[in-house]
Order: C-alpha cells, then sequence, then structure tokens
C-alpha cells in the first residue's frame, strides 16, 4: 500500500472529525499536525528535521508587518463604534432621505458602505446599526424581516470594501499586493452598494408598504431635504471635475489631491451662504467630513502609496481616538473594552495560524500538496470547473466555520490549483472574497446573525433576521457571478489604476 496516496487524506478525515466534535479549530489544526508528524516520522515518510522548521515558521508569523494591521483595524472599529460616529451619520442620513419610501433603508446602506470604508470590521457596523436604526425603522412601520435584511447585508459591506480585514488576509495567503486586492475591490464594491440600492427602490415601488416614509412630524427638518441633497451631490461632481482636470494637466498623484481639496474648499465658501440657512446640509457636512477624513488616512494613503496597509491602520487608530476624544466619548472603560476585543480577536487569528502551519508543515511533508494539485487540475471542466467547485466549497464551508478559518485553512490548498492552472491569484483572491461575505449571513454560525440577535429589540423575532438576510445572501452570490464574468475589466482596471 502507498503510505503517501493514503496519509493526506486521513489528515483531512482526522481533521473534519476534531472539527465536528467541537474542538477549538486552532487546536485541532495544531493536534492533527502533531500526532500525522510524530506518525510520519515512525513510518519513514519524511525526516525528523522536517519539524525543526516550525519554530521559524513561527518566528515568521510572529514578524510579518502586513498581519499587524489586524489588530490596528479592529481596534479602530471598536473605538469608532464608541465614538458616536455610526449613530451621527445614521441619524442625519435617515432626515436627509426620510421623505421618499425606503428612505431609512437607503440610509442604513450609504451609512454601511461608509462605516465598511472606515473600519473594516463587522461586528461593529452590525452593533451600531442594531442599536440605532432597527428600532426606529420598526417604530416608523418597516417589516421587521426588510429592517434585519437591510442591516445585515449593509454591515457585511465590511467583508468586501477596503481596507477590510479579509482582504488582507486573502493577500497574505495568496502572497499578492494588498495595494492591488484593495483596487480590485473597489468594482465589487460599488456594484454590491449599487444592487443593494435598487433592491430597496424595487420594495419602495412595488411594496411601499413594507418600507414607509417618514411622517412629517418625524423630520424636525422637513422641506429642506431637497436643497441638502442637491448640495451634497454638487460636492461629488466638484471633487470628479477636479480630478479628471488634474489628470488632464497630468499633476502628480499628491498634487491633483490637493486640486480636489482645494476645489472642495472654494465651493464651500461658496455655498457658505446656503450651509447657514440650512440646518440639515450643514449636519450633514458636519457629520460625513470625520469619516472622509479616515477613508483617506486609511484607503486613501494606501491606493496612492503613501502608506502600508499596516501604517494606514496605525493612522486609522490615531484619527479614530481624535474623533472619540472630540466628540467626548474617549474613556478608560472604552479604551478597555477596545484594547480587550483586540487582544481576543488577535490572539485568535495568531493561534490559527500557528496551527494551519504545523498541519501544512506535515501535510507537505507527505506529498499532500502533490494530492491536492492532482485532485483540482483533474476536475472537469478545466478553469471553468475548478471556479465552480472552489466557489460552492467555500460558500458551504461559510456556514460552519468563520472566513478566518476558510482563509488560513482552506484557501492554501486552494490556491494550489490556481497556480497549476495560472489563475491569476489577485483575481482569484477577489471571487473568494466576494464569498466570503455570505460566511457572516449564512446559518447555523452566521455572526452577523448573532450579533444582530444580541441587540434587536424582543420584538422582531429570530425567524424574522434570519429569513431577512436571504435576499442579500442572493444579491451578494449575484455580484460573485458578475465579477466572474467581468474578469477581464477588473484586471485591467488593476493593471491601469494611475496611483
Amino acid at each position: 500500500m502507498d503510505l503517501y496516496a493514503v496519509m493526506p487524506p486521513l489528515m483531512f478525515a482526522a481533521l473534519v472529525v476534531f472539527l465536528l466534535s467541537g474542538y477549538p479549530v486552532a487546536f485541532s489544526l495544531g493536534a492533527v499536525g502533531i500526532v500525522f508528524g510524530f506518525l510520519g516520522i515512525a513510518l519513514d515518510l519524511f525526516p525528523p528535521a522536517l519539524l525543526k522548521a516550525m519554530p521559524d515558521r513561527i518566528f515568521g508569523i510572529m514578524s510579518n508587518q502586513l498581519l499587524l494591521a489586524i489588530p490596528f483595524f479592529t481596534f479602530m472599529g471598536i473605538i469608532l463604534e464608541k465614538s458616536g460616529l455610526a449613530e451621527d451619520l445614521l441619524d442625519t442620513m435617515g432626515r436627509l432621505f426620510g421623505p421618499l419610501r425606503g428612505g431609512l433603508a437607503l440610509s442604513v446602506v450609504f451609512v454601511g458602505a461608509i462605516l465598511a470604508a472606515t473600519t473594516g470590521v463587522v461586528a461593529a457596523s452590525v452593533m451600531a446599526m442594531g442599536l440605532i436604526s432597527l428600532p426606529v425603522m420598526l417604530k416608523y412601520g418597516y417589516n421587521p424581516r426588510i429592517a434585519s435584511g437591510v442591516i445585515l447585508g449593509s454591515a457585511t459591506l465590511a467583508q468586501i470594501i477596503p481596507p477590510s480585514v479579509v482582504l488582507i488576509v486573502l493577500a497574505d495567503q495568496l502572497g499578492v499586493s494588498v495595494g492591488d486586492m484593495y483596487v480590485a475591490a473597489l468594482v465589487p464594491s460599488a456594484l454590491t452598494v449599487g444592487l443593494y440600492f435598487l433592491y430597496v427602490i424595487y420594495l419602495a415601488l412595488f411594496r411601499p408598504q413594507w418600507v414607509p416614509a417618514l411622517p412629517p412630524e418625524a423630520r424636525p427638518e422637513a422641506g429642506k431635504e431637497p436643497e441638502a441633497a442637491f448640495a451634497l451631490l454638487s460636492y461629488l461632481l466638484v471633487a470628479v471635475g477636479s480630478w479628471k482636470l488634474g489628470e488632464f494637466l497630468h499633476l502628480p498623484g499628491w498634487l491633483e489631491g490637493l486640486e480636489v481639496l482645494l476645489g472642495l474648499a472654494l465651493w464651500t465658501l461658496f455655498l457658505l451662504p446656503r450651509i447657514r440657512r440650512n440646518p440639515l446640509l450643514r449636519r450633514a457636512l458636519l457629520s460625513m467630513v470625520p469619516p472622509l477624513v479616515l477613508i483617506f488616512l486609511v484607503l486613501g494613503t494606501v491606493l496612492i502609496g503613501l502608506a502600508t496597509p499596516t501604517e494606514a491602520g496605525a493612522m486609522g487608530v490615531v484619527g479614530a481616538l481624535l474623533l472619540a476624544a472630540l466628540n467626548r466619548r474617549l474613556s478608560f472603560p472604552v479604551l478597555y473594552q477596545a484594547m480587550e476585543g483586540t487582544a481576543k480577536l488577535t490572539a485568535f487569528v495568531i493561534f490559527i495560524l500557528i496551527g494551519s502551519t504545523l498541519f501544512s508543515l506535515v501535510f507537505r511533508g507527505v506529498d499532500g500538496d502533490l494530492w491536492v494539485e492532482g485532485f483540482l487540475t483533474g476536475l472537469p471542466g478545466g478553469e471553468v470547473g475548478f471556479i465552480v467547485f472552489v466557489m460552492i466549497l467555500v460558500f458551504l464551508l461559510g456556514f460552519f466555520i468563520d472566513f478566518f478559518e476558510i482563509a488560513f485553512i482552506a484557501l492554501p490548498l486552494l490556491a494550489l490549483g490556481a497556480d497549476a492552472l495560472n489563475i491569476d491569484k489577485v483575481w482569484f483572491g477577489l471571487l473568494v472574497g466576494v464569498n466570503l461575505q455570505t460566511s457572516f449571513l449564512t446559518p447555523p454560525f452566521g455572526f452577523a446573525l448573532f450579533y444582530l440577535r444580541n441587540v434587536a429589540p424582543k420584538e422582531v423575532k429570530t425567524l424574522d433576521i434570519y429569513l431577512g438576510g436571504i435576499p442579500f445572501i442572493g444579491l451578494q452570490l449575484l455580484v460573485l457571478v458578475l465579477t466572474y464574468l467581468l474578469r477581464e475589466p477588473i484586471m485591467e482596471f488593476v493593471r491601469n489604476f494611475r496611483f
């Protein structure tokens, strides 16, 4: 009997048994790696010196500066949750979109996208919007399933909109540039937000009783909304116009950014009389400037090449602390909660990484990588068959384990097949990243479902929360299909990204 042919499937079977028994993932990986490591040495499948590489691998994990971005973004997300940023934004956008049917839902999607671009942490977004928006939506007659679904779907935008922690982990595991992953993710991010908006508009047109408009008495600035909305839209047009002018003049990236800021400042001076006259416009500008500054500190500096993701995360932490201090929300209990949550998540990630490294070291020692590569490349349909199999596998794994475990356990093995088939790793990682959004919404272990259940009012049934997420899972899978079909345009966009 060929022991090399038997050991890899046996390792997989043992790992599945450990996981199904409820044993912690990190220790399951480590236990299987150690047991099969000693077994492999006893059967003379590989020399004992192989396991001596483990300390070097652990040192490599601990010295990986890219992974430092994870605690930075986690800490920043928790601080922002306590800083009042989400509360101010949700309240202001709710008033701005209030006269429209589905206006509150549109404001949740908009704020979800802004929070995703500032924190990259799903838990912070779910709990903030669940505490603030869900009671208001229910009070004014929203269908509980629609209200829950919009919050769940909007919160999971943090999985795909840069500076997503998921994209950092995927880039690290695939050995590609985080900047390229961020640029590539801009396309499916825009598609996802756009489809969410279209879904809410569809409900407003064909199921208006599920998403009613706010009554006039709930809008202190009733009548001021159109002027405020057009003024905010004009800012977007000025920014785009200034950017295009910079491109036309062939200005350097940093100078182009300054030109955009100057254009926005001049436009603000021009609109100053309207800003003084319209309290809603003034409130909207004051609530939107802090997150936009944070987006530049965190995402903009990475895209224009001024900072690495780790450095951008550090600047984001400083910005979040300043914002919390300015809003008088920074206190020792808040700092303690943020540090405790960050330490727990970081320890969780590091232990999974150490366990998966030990597992993969022994797995490669028994030629498991060749076994996996042969299996994946032997699937019917070539590249298409491989992609379909991987996407179905990642989707199903998302029902039972979270994205960290999928990224650290399954992705390195699946990447072997992508390498053998010459599939671009940035595009492959992007597909996996879009797919992993669903892992937060799929029962029984969708973490966003648990987060919302913990903060939702008692009148919202657990079944409403679960059923509310189904349309958004469908929309995310539609974005996955579109990302696959738009492969060439997306990769061309990455190659030609100006900065």
